[in-house]
């Protein structure tokens, strides 16, 4: 019986934030995965088991959840003043594709300590002890992330106190800068409007609706709906959401025409093929709730609520991109996360999700009435849990 050997190529999996994934160089991949295209996308659904009409990735390194079916190639990069190019691909689980159309914010948090660790920053910007300043160019949504690793005698550091909700085990604290998340040339508001009225059509018992909407690009494409408009609390957990299969595909109608206003699509079919964006999050004002973990949130430790989905699925935290836009938004007058804020819009927020609480803080400004934003900043952390070669049957690609 004839049979393909497999091939073996050198990978790390790694959590970043709440989400975890298995990363690459470049240089590492084999010669024709290392550019765009077909083959590198097969190599990538193999690596991971997808797509899997199980959903479960059992025959991959993907954990069946969008917050772990994730890939992260990096290379030394070729833009000007920065340490490394990031592209990420956001695996589907049940379906043969990559979506390559946004950035996940967790795993940037590991980004920088992969990069130093394999030899894609220059040793004269690593110090004995402190933080290396990580220059990240994110190549999938071209834009600048700064990572601040903690060193420890010339070596990245990753144990340490910092407790992350989300994640089980204290870390050490990784601050992640999100630089111009939005530049000149881009509108934060893709329609001209802080707030607007989207139109979604009839999804299984729900009847048409006009939902008031803030959308908004910044880290990631986001739209924002008031957790009472769709009849929940805003303090959600998981089974609440998810285990609602109409719920779910009025959230996945509501994304698909976001998509539409945002102009991120040209017609509604094309929402199946742009899964990773734009995300769909709801907020609510600050309210006690228990977490998923148990924990007990006092409305006192928290400026409002915030629950978003990704991948068709209620996030059991919140991801990094998605934290970038609550904290924009959360900073600018009349949007719907300001409004949810009992005093209104600020500098630094404090947001509850499914497993507990996030700070985020954001510099934003006003000129000629277009909103910016210069940077945004939230800590999370990173570490390695296995590091070798991930291996795949010779003919996956």
């Amino acid at each position: 019986m004839k049979h393909v050997p497999q091939i073996k190529i050198p990978a790390t999996y790694m959590r970043g934030g709440t989400s975890k994934g298995v990363f690459f160089s470049l240089t590492d991949l084999p010669e024709k995965c290392q550019v765009a295209g077909e083959a590198r996308d097969n190599m990538l659904l193999r690596v991971i088991g997808s797509p899997d009409a199980y959903s479960k990735q059992t025959d991959g390194m993907g954990g069946a959840t969008s917050s772990t079916s994730k890939t992260v190639i990096l290379a030394k990069s070729q833009q000007a003043d920065h340490d490394v190019d990031y592209l990420f691909g956001q695996v589907a689980i049940d379906k043969a594709f990559v979506d390559w159309s946004g950035n996940c914010g967790n795993l940037t948090a590991a980004v920088g300590s992969f990069a130093i660790s394999n030899g894609l920053v220059d040793a004269k910007r690593i110090p004995e002890n402190g933080h290396a300043i990580v220059r990240i160019w994110q190549k999938n949504i071209q834009k600048t992330i700064i990572a601040h690793v903690p060193i420890t005698k010339g070596e990245v550091q990753e144990t340490g106190d910092f407790e992350l909700d989300g994640v089980t085990f204290p870390a050490a604290e990784v601050q992640v800068d999100f630089v111009a998340p939005v530049d000149s040339s881009e509108a934060m508001f893709p329609t001209g409007n802080i707030t607007d009225m989207l139109d979604v059509p009839a999804v299984g018992e729900f009847s048409a609706a006009r939902y008031s909407v803030t959308m908004i690009n910044a880290g990631i494409p986001t739209i924002f709906l008031n957790a009472a408009d769709l009849g929940y609390k805003g303090t959600e957990l998981q089974d609440d959401i998810n285990n609602d299969e109409k719920a779910l595909a009025r959230f996945e109608t509501i994304r698909a025409y976001g998509a539409l206003k945002m102009g991120l699509i040209d017609n509604i079919e094309q929402a199946a093929e742009r899964q990773h964006t734009p995300k769909v999050a709801f907020v609510g004002a600050s309210k006690a709730y228990v977490s998923s973990s148990g924990k007990h949130v006092k409305a006192d430790d928290i400026d409002l609520n915030v629950r978003a989905l990704s991948m068709g699925k209620l996030h059991h935290a919140m991801m990094g991109t998605a934290a970038v836009a609550i904290g924009t938004a959360a900073a600018i007058p009349g949007t719907l996360v300001s409004q949810a804020i009992a005093t209104g819009s600020t500098q630094f927020v404090t947001f509850g999700h499914p497993s507990g609480t996030l700070k985020v803080g954001a510099e934003t400004k006003e000129v000629n009435g277009l909103w910016t934003v210069n940077k945004v900043s939230m800590s999370r952390s990173a570490r390695v849990l296995m590091e070798g070669w991930v291996r795949i049957p010779g003919d996956s690609f």
